[in-house]
């Protein structure tokens, strides 16, 4: 079988806004090795065809934004706002996140094998986000559509808000927002966790999650609250 080779940037010598240009340009199959982002922000944004990425190294705010096809790895930390709007394809954190992990996602998966900060999920509308550690308070924020899996515990106010989002955490969760509540784990969820975590590489055992979704009661108006 053929190997394909693997295109190499270095942005100690090479501008973010160049490796960007280049992968947006990239042809559908290649491969790609990031060297040296010691933190750079928006590194890359916006990949929009099914290529293969690999950052060998820590990357600033924004990394992944408006993430459309393909797989990038991220082999390190990640800032604040990772695979912000991602749309569909497959980021991958080997370390920890910083706040706002898959913020307003519309698709695809995210995994992060450490933990996350505050505010993971915030709006997300149809992204899958697997933790493999932690995360921060108010996190599944206004939460539309899509699953956060949180294999650590959650932070404060978790779902506070939230739409029609599911959220299954293995740990404790510190407290529940505002129409968030627990609900039963039947066996179609069960089935949907086991999927979710095999897709992360992972092999905890979807019994011992809990999971957590909306009440429904903000949905509603009440006449005896009029005036």
């Amino acid at each position: 079988m053929d190997v394909l080779e693997e295109t190499v940037v270095d942005l100690a010598s090479t501008p973010v806004r160049e490796l960007n240009h280049a992968l947006h340009e990239a042809d559908a199959g290649s491969r790609w090795r990031v060297e040296n982002p010691r933190g750079a922000h928006n590194v890359a944004v916006g990949i929009d065809e099914d290529i293969r990425v690999t950052v060998e190294g820590h990357v600033g705010y924004f990394a992944a934004g408006m993430h459309q096809k393909g797989w990038l790895e991220i082999v390190g930390n990640a800032g604040t706002g990772l695979a912000e709007n991602i749309m569909s394809g497959t980021v991958h954190v080997t370390g920890s996140t910083s706040q706002s992990t898959g913020a307003t996602g519309h698709g695809g998966l995210i995994v992060v094998d450490g933990s996350t900060g505050a505010r993971c999920g915030i709006a997300m509308k149809g992204v899958d986000i697997v933790v493999g550690g932690d995360i921060g308070h108010m996190s599944a924020f206004m939460a539309q559509a899509g699953r956060l899996v949180v294999c650590g515990n959650a932070g404060e106010a978790l779902g506070d808000s939230i739409y029609e989002a599911r959220i299954y955490v293995k740990g404790t969760v510190a407290s529940l927002g505002a129409d968030c509540i627990e609900k039963p784990m039947r066996e179609e969820h069960l089935a949907e966790l086991g999927d979710l975590l095999a897709a992360a590489g992972r092999s905890d055992d979807p019994a011992d999650f809990r999971r957590y979704g909306s009440a429904r009661q903000l949905y509603h108006f009440h006449s005896h609250n009029t005036y």
